[in-house]
Order: structure tokens, then sequence, then C-alpha cells
């Protein structure tokens, strides 16, 4: 018999007919395998799942005019469309477009929003509406607003629009927004600052002056009657603005134009995110200017460094525990095979013949648990990610092939202090013993 026969023989014997040592390495390594591969996959799919979860709670990237011109007639249509583009190159995006208006109702400012309602319900699925959305001829309030006016779901209430008022617009749309978040403020800001000089001209030609004075047409109710169609509730500042379709907004006016601010909720996040925002800002054919939407970019990135954070110093928990337990079963089989080892030293064997033998064998324990153990953790992180996120993960063969060689590399190092004990066993001693 040659020696790589009887090397073969030898293996074959270790492995299958000491069956229940065998048995003991190969699940040692299969808990490792599938808790790691489990909480591997888990932690490269929480960042993806983590932000479509967050992408329901609104925009994290919003555009406005870059120039005043721009400011003065707002984005158009063709520019949203182009920027919508541009951002949703290998990434799915939501927007939503606002126009700002200042109006008046019972001669009180209040600034109203002309919207898609299609879209902004789409990207603001966390807002609490009681009622319905707007319509046409209906309008939907916030709950400051609903409060202050005292009305309710099915009250008529009438809106007045003036010219003079739309400088206003600009800080009440402005504030409206500026507790949720600064950057946002400041693009609100700056996209209906230009109202402010809209109107300014304005007001020098249009109001009629009496003894000297300007006269004030602050008491003038007159308006279009809307029914309040819903009153939406969210802890925030939408709670104090006014939604109306774009169409009533543009009727209200007496004139159409762009929007002030779109909103964009793009499934991107950190220095991706960051990247569309300069192409954007580079981009000098669409005359906009993007940023992002601080803290929901910010809770989005210390939420899931948190959760990876927190599975990785799990993982190596896991990884330290399984090196011991396998190295701990390794121990005990070369441990029971002490005699074995003298006896086949003392007729010549090598000390390195004997110690690959046994580091072939650990290598198959591993590869085996390590098979088993990959196929468990993906079923389980399957479990995990359809019971946390309601999704299903693919299987990621890169990890896959990862795992398989770290179960197999952990039961190879984990032997090797036992089979160098083991190889500098002296033969006379175990003879002695027999």
């Amino acid at each position: 018999m040659t020696n790589r026969k009887m090397f073969f023989t030898m293996l074959w014997g270790a492995v299958f007919r000491r069956r229940s040592r065998a048995m003991m390495a190969v699940i040692a390594s299969l808990v490792g395998a599938a808790t790691l591969f489990c909480l591997a996959s888990v932690c490269v799919a929480v960042p993806q799942q983590m932000n479509e979860e967050m992408r329901a709670y609104g925009a994290n990237l919003i555009v406005t005019p870059a120039s005043a011109t721009g400011k003065s007639q707002g984005i158009d249509t063709a520019t949203v469309r182009n920027v919508t583009a541009l951002i949703g190159a290998g990434h799915s995006v939501k927007s939503a477009a606002y126009r700002y208006e200042s109006v008046r109702i019972n001669s009180a400012p209040y600034t109203i929003a002309g919207v898609d309602v299609k879209a902004v319900r789409a990207l603001n699925r966390h807002w609490n509406v009681t009622g319905d959305w707007p319509g046409s001829g209906n309008v939907m309030v916030g709950r400051d607003v609903a409060d202050a006016l005292g009305v309710k779901v099915g009250s008529r209430v009438t809106i007045g629009y003036r010219a003079a008022d739309a400088s206003a617009s600009a800080s009440s749309s402005a504030s409206a927004k500026s507790d949720s978040d600064e950057s946002t403020e400041t693009a609100e800001s700056s996209a209906q600052g230009t109202q402010s000089t809209q109107t300014t001209q304005g007001e020098q030609t249009t109001q009629a002056t009496e003894n000297g004075r300007v006269s004030s047409d602050i008491m003038d109710n007159n308006g279009t009657e809307f029914r309040i169609a819903g009153i939406v509730d969210t802890g925030g500042n939408e709670d104090s603005i006014i939604y109306a379709t774009t169409a009533d907004v543009s009727k209200l006016a007496g004139h159409e134009r762009g929007a002030d601010v779109v909103e964009y909720s793009v499934n991107a996040m950190g220095d991706e995110l960051n990247a569309i925002v300069n192409r954007i800002n580079k981009n000098t054919n669409t005359a906009v200017q993007a940023q992002t939407v601080t803290k929901i970019t910010s809770s989005d990135t210390r939420i899931i460094a948190m959760l990876q954070t927190l599975f990785w110093i799990v993982s190596l928990v896991v990884l330290v525990l399984t090196l011991v337990g396998v190295g701990t079963t390794i121990s005990s089989i070369v441990s029971q095979r002490r005699n074995e080892i003298g006896l086949r030293k003392a007729l010549g064997a090598d000390s390195r013949v004997i110690g690959v033998e046994f580091y072939v064998e650990s290598g198959i324990y591993g590869l085996i648990g390590g098979l088993l153990g990959t196929a468990i953790g993906y079923v389980l992180a399957r479990v995990l990610c359809a019971t946390v996120f309601g999704r299903a993960i693919g299987f990621d063969w890169l990890l896959g092939a990862g795992s398989l060689l770290l179960s197999v590399a952990i039961a190879v190092i984990a032997s090797i202090p036992p089979v160098r004990r083991a190889t500098r066993i002296d033969p006379a001693i175990v003879l002695r013993e027999e």
C-alpha cells in the first residue's frame, strides 16, 4: 500500500469510523457558520433595508431654483423631469413639487401649498390624515390651522389671495419647515424670497393712497370658498400649512408658475447621496441647486452605523466562541487518539505527516459544518429580514464562499495547538503506559 493510499485510508477511518467524534466537530463548526452567516447577511442587508424604511418618513434631498429669475418663475415641469432623471440614474426615487403662496382666511395670513396630491401622498406615507386629501375645490389643512380657525372636516372656509401678501409667503413657508430641518429652511426661504421682490414693485404701483397714506385691505375677506376635505397631523411644521391642488392654487393666484421646492426621496445615503447633490449642483443646464435634508440623512447614517456596529461586535464574539468550541472538540479528538499517534510514531511515521492528517481531518469537519451552517444561516437570515423588514433577501454567493472558507480556516487554526502537542508525543512513554 502506497503512502498516499495509507494517508487517505487513515483519514477515512478517522472521519467516518469515529462518527460520534466527527459529529461533535461538525456541529461546532455548523453552529458558528450558521450564526456568522446569518449576522453577516443581515448586516449587509440592513443599510439597504433601513434606507428603504426611512424613505417612508419624507424627503432626504431638496431642489430649489438657483437664480433670481428662476426663483420668480419657479422650477418648470421640464426642469423637474430632467433633475428627476439625473437623480434617478441607478436609484429608485420619489418626488413631490410644492408651490407656496400667502393667503388670508378671516383676514389672518396663512401659507397655502399647491401640490400634486398623488406625489405628495406617496412621498409622505407617515402623514396622519383625518378625512380626505385635497381635490378640486377641497383643501387639506394642518392641525394647527384647523385649531386656529376652529374648523373640522366638512367645514367651509373662504381663502383670499392678495398679490401684496406674496412677500409674506417666503417667511411663512420657510419658518414652517425651519424646525424640521435647517437645509429645508434655507432652500424654501431662497425659493420664495423672490416673491418679496415681485411684490415690492407691485405694491408701489397697485396700492392706492388716501391722504398721503397707503390704504389697507387687511379687513377684506373676499376670496374663493373651499371645503375642508381633511386635516393632516404630523406633529411637525406641516400642521401649519394649507394644502390644495396645484390647479386650485394657480386659479386662486390668477397665474401659473413653477414649483418653489421639489422634494426627493432617493434610495441612497451618505457619500452616495452627497455625490448626487454635487452632480446636480455642477450641472449648470438645470439652473437649480440641491442639498440634503440634514436631519433625515444624519438619522439614517447614525441608526445604520449603530446597527452595523452591534452586528459586527456580536459576530466577533461568535467567531471567538466558535474558535474555542472547535478547538476544544479537536483537542478532545486528538487526546483520544494519543496512543494511536504514539504507536504510529514508533513504527516510523513522520510527525509532519501525522500533523497534515489532523489538519485535513479538521478541514473536512469545517467544510461539512460550513456547508450545513451556511444553509441554515441563510434560512435564519431570510426569516429575520422577513419578520423585521417584511422583505426577502437573496443568497449572497460571495458571502457564502467566504463563510465556507472561514469555517475551514477556523477548524484548521483551532486544531493547531492540540496537533502540535500530539506530534511531540514520545512514543516510548505511550508504549510504556500500554
